[in-house]
């Protein structure tokens, strides 16, 4: 039997995630939007993943910060391996004049 297309039928999983934390704008650096070219990808899942809480490669110390820091309001850093890279996704903790994030940076390690 064909699953219905409604979303309301869609397992608990498959549904997005909310946002935990604005993103502000989104900017990239030469280096992100170069790997990401070269392997063919986009940066939407990276950011998907970082807003919805999945850090990507971090260790536990650094997750706790991220959990911290979406309530405080400081930085908060993803890291994920892309074919043999890395891959950062920054969101800023500088904030606007309504408290709302101002941007998420893709970029490498090395370009911080």
């Amino acid at each position: 039997m064909p699953i219905p297309a409604d979303s309301s039928h869609k397992p608990q999983s498959a549904l997005p995630k909310p946002p935990l934390f604005p993103t502000g704008q989104i900017v990239a650096t030469p280096g992100a939007l170069e790997l990401l070219q070269r392997h063919g990808l986009t940066p939407w899942p990276f950011i998907t993943r970082h807003v919805e809480g999945d850090w990507g490669d971090l260790d536990a110390e650094d997750a706790a910060l991220n959990r911290a820091a979406v309530t405080d309001g400081s930085r908060i850093l993803s890291a994920y391996a892309v074919e043999g890279s890395r891959l950062w996704v920054i969101t800023d903790a500088v904030h606007d004049e309504d408290g709302n994030r101002q941007s998420t940076c893709l970029l490498l390690p090395e370009e911080y």
